[in-house]
């Protein structure tokens, strides 16, 4: 009878799990040495504004109550990220980071295939950050779509809101702001564009990542936090 109902409870876990990664994009691990928690950001983050349905997406609003529940549980014991973003709303984007950033549990990104725009500062925003060796990540100054006034309040918008972003990529990396700004405005590596794209080992030279690195790696290094 006992078995019956373990085997029960082992095949509900399981679909809870696996509805959990369907609809959130994130699951939590209670099989291994510890309990962590695996946030995925994917695609595009999305803000205030619906993105068509062809868009892979990550929902500010998801995330925003997942990393509260995260740092109030009780049972969960570290966070691991995982990235592979083209950017999207700067506010959204920027809104989570922080929010990762003040957490007190132990907390892992984990850069894949690549972190562009908003996606620097939310790979940063963790207590240790790694990058996978095949992994990029894209520094480009802020844009904005849709109907832009060509007026100097409008300039000084996109200034204020550059300062907050090279800010927080500052408090959060090893890179200085002279130099996160010279990747951001270099004009000799992408066509038609104004930037960088910095391969995992540059990133990492460059102080922007802590770490290069692979699953294990990044799994070994949440554990040694969550028991110190």
């Amino acid at each position: 009878m006992n078995e019956n109902n373990n085997d029960e409870n082992k095949n509900c876990d399981q679909t809870e799990d696996l509805k959990q990664i369907k609809e959130m994009g994130a699951v939590t691990s209670f099989d291994g040495k510890h309990n962590i928690y695996c946030l995925t950001i994917i695609g595009e983050i999305e803000g205030h504004n619906v993105l068509p349905e062809q868009s892979k997406t990550t929902k500010y609003e998801h995330v925003i109550p997942q990393l509260v529940a995260i740092e109030e549980s009780r049972e969960i014991e570290g966070l691991l990220v995982i990235l592979n973003t083209v950017g999207g709303d700067v506010e959204a984007g920027l809104a989570i980071a922080e929010l990762i950033s003040g957490m007190k549990k132990p907390t892992v990104t984990f850069v894949l295939g690549g972190g562009h725009s908003i996606g620097v500062p939310l790979a940063v925003a963790a207590k240790h950050s790694f990058i996978a060796p095949s992994a990029t990540m894209t520094i480009h100054p802020v844009r904005m779509n849709g109907l832009v006034i060509g007026v100097p309040q409008m300039m000084n918008h996109f200034q204020r809101m550059q300062e907050r972003i090279t800010d927080f990529v500052v408090r959060n990396s090893s890179v200085t702001s002279d130099r996160f700004t010279e990747l951001m405005m270099n004009t000799g590596e992408m066509v038609t564009d104004v930037g960088s794209v910095l391969t995992g080992e540059k990133a990492v030279s460059e102080g922007l990542i802590d770490s290069l690195g692979s699953l294990s790696d990044v799994i070994n290094c949440l554990y040694n936090m969550i028991e110190s």
